[in-house]
């Protein structure tokens, strides 16, 4: 594959950058040198191959990351992929805490990301647990069979925002925290709104 040249758009995003500058800059040429698409996609340097979303560099306070779209699908020989939480079904990342380390797997990020590549060619897809298959919590389930209007509009809802909803009602380990989520959320999803809609 040939070089790829840098988007202006993504610029700023590694001219901002304090704490990892120097590590997002090694990240950003090694994907280049793979031939990959940049663009600005979620407010992150975003790189892809023929229009699908390949690989993603962003930021954390204890380190920086690539994330691999369809992560779940690479062959980790090395060992180095990272599931973020147990609800990310697609998505890995591999962290990076200097630009040393990052030097030193140049040739494994290239053969992870020619990987992430052909995954993409072959047309792979992610096998997504369906919504159905999580579980609702008790607190939201009895919500839902005590208020009719409350279920009809989860119902209604898209599988994506069902799905974000159950995860959110789910995390907290007290039953009141979960209640008390639950509580808050009732009018926007009779509203017909997601978790994160204004």
């Amino acid at each position: 594959m040939t070089k790829r040249s840098r988007n202006p758009k993504a610029d700023f995003y590694f001219d901002k950058a304090e704490k990892w500058q120097k590590e997002i800059g090694k990240l950003r040429t090694i994907i280049l040198d793979c031939g990959l698409t940049e663009e600005l996609k979620w407010g992150a340097p975003c790189y892809s191959f023929q229009e699908s979303n390949i690989v993603l560099i962003h930021t954390f306070k204890e380190y920086c990351a690539l994330l691999f779209f369809k992560g779940a699908l690479l062959d980790d020989a090395d060992g180095i992929l990272i599931q973020q939480t147990k609800n990310v079904q697609a998505g890995r990342q591999i962290r990076f805490t200097n630009a040393r380390e990052i030097a030193k797997m140049k040739n494994i990020l290239k053969s992870y990301i020619y990987q992430a590549i052909e995954v993409e060619k072959a047309g792979l897809k992610v096998n997504l647990k369906k919504t159905a298959e999580f579980i609702i919590p008790q607190e939201f389930k009895q919500k839902l069979d005590e208020i009719p209007a409350l279920k009809t509009a989860f119902d209604a809802l898209t599988p994506g925002r069902q799905r974000a909803y159950i995860l959110h009602f789910s995390a907290p380990k007290q039953s009141k925290t979960r209640e008390s989520r639950v509580e808050k959320y009732m009018s926007q999803i009779l509203n017909g709104k997601g978790l994160n809609d204004l």
